[in-house]
């Protein structure tokens, strides 16, 4: 880099319009976040409250770490006469982990999360819950206590809006998991599986994860939905009628994925700084070397930093690289790009440089005299 000394300049990049208005929704609590760790909009959603099967997520998360998708599991008497959300298992019946998985994410069987439970745990419900208990703690779900695998009503059994979220975030880590949420049927051995997620035929980019409906939660959800470069996760506790929860998860997921946009935070129609060139010359523009896009929350300004020479030596070719331009987003790096010449510049040659210092000298001169 030809330069003399170096200039930084700091400032604000404003990209998107302004955020638009939050919806106004019921339930018993809400949370909508960003899987980059954006915490969107929030009503209690640190309260405890009954979360019915999406319970599952904990049941399922437990089981991968504890059996193979190919391990048989023979179904016991307990699980079998497990009622409410059912695939109708019989006693005696054989079934993969994962075709129970399926039926646990799909269609929220109740028989299957406990058919499930009593595999893992060695025919023992309460050494699995155990373990579900345990997992929470280890995962900082502080808000959160299970009492059974399956989600039916229970004293002592509730989780939050956020630890909820969290819990899905990271099941949704699993392949296998993220291909069965989305899936609106499926067939195991003997059976059809039909999803309770509505929102899969009605919601585009939806892409999961888990209801969940009894007396004391009411009908909740936690959903996620991927936009243009961003996953958005809304969970929604405690809604009065199946019907509500749609319309009113709806709203948060769709507020949510319009907090961001794709745009340019590096531009190669900008002049991002000029330096000065000697023997009067007009000064250099120094333009980006190539554009870059990233996805932005709307209304919230980056931090742009550009590292320029003042002053540049010649001769200086279009398209040298003179500097650098960092776009910072709340302190983290998320763009960086090479500042270049937007011309050529050559040395001036003798005569050219004898006549700048003519008219230099007569310069001073004319300002002694004046």
């Amino acid at each position: 880099m030809k330069l003399r000394a170096v200039l930084v300049v700091a400032a604000a990049l404003a990209l998107g319009s302004s955020a638009l208005a939050a919806p106004r929704v019921g339930g018993r609590a809400y949370l909508v976040v960003s899987a980059s760790g954006d915490t969107l909009l929030e009503r209690n959603a640190d309260e405890r409250v009954p979360m019915a099967s999406i319970t599952k997520l904990m049941t399922v998360l437990v089981t991968l770490e504890h059996a193979r998708l190919d391990d048989v599991v023979t179904v016991e008497k307990q699980a079998a006469e497990v009622g409410e959300s059912s695939i109708y298992l019989r006693r005696g019946e054989q079934l993969t982990v994962r075709e129970l998985i399926e039926a646990c994410l799909i269609q929220s069987a109740n028989d299957a999360a406990v058919a499930l439970a009593q595999y893992v745990g060695n025919g023992s419900i309460s050494t699995f819950v155990a373990m579900m208990n345990a997992k929470a703690r280890e995962l900082g779900l502080t808000e959160t206590h299970f009492v059974n695998p399956d989600g039916l009503d229970a004293a002592g059994h509730y989780s939050s809006a956020r630890d909820v979220t969290r819990l899905a975030e990271i099941v949704m880590h699993d392949p296998f998991v993220r291909s069965i949420v989305r899936l609106r049927v499926a067939r195991i051995t003997g059976r059809v599986l039909h999803t309770w997620n509505d929102l899969l035929a009605t919601f585009p980019g939806l892409i999961g994860v888990k209801t969940g409906h009894t007396n004391a939660a009411g009908w909740s959800e936690v959903a996620a939905a991927r936009g243009q470069g961003v996953t958005v996760y809304a969970t929604l506790l405690g809604e009065p009628t199946r019907s509500a929860r749609n319309a009113d998860l709806t709203e948060l997921l769709a507020w949510g994925l319009a907090q961001y946009r794709v745009d340019p935070v590096v531009s190669t129609a900008r002049v991002y700084a000029t330096a000065k060139v000697p023997w009067g010359k007009r000064p250099l523009g120094l333009v980006a070397a190539r554009q870059i896009v990233r996805v932005v929350r709307v209304g919230r300004p980056l931090v742009e930093r550009v590292v320029t020479p003042m002053v540049v030596s010649l001769p200086v070719r279009a398209g040298e690289r003179l500097g650098e331009v960092r776009v910072f987003d709340r302190g983290k790096l998320v763009a960086r790009a090479p500042l270049v010449a937007d011309r050529s510049i050559g040395r001036p040659g003798m005569l050219g440089r004898v006549g700048w210092y003519a008219k230099r000298t007569l310069d001073h001169i004319w300002s002694w005299v004046s």
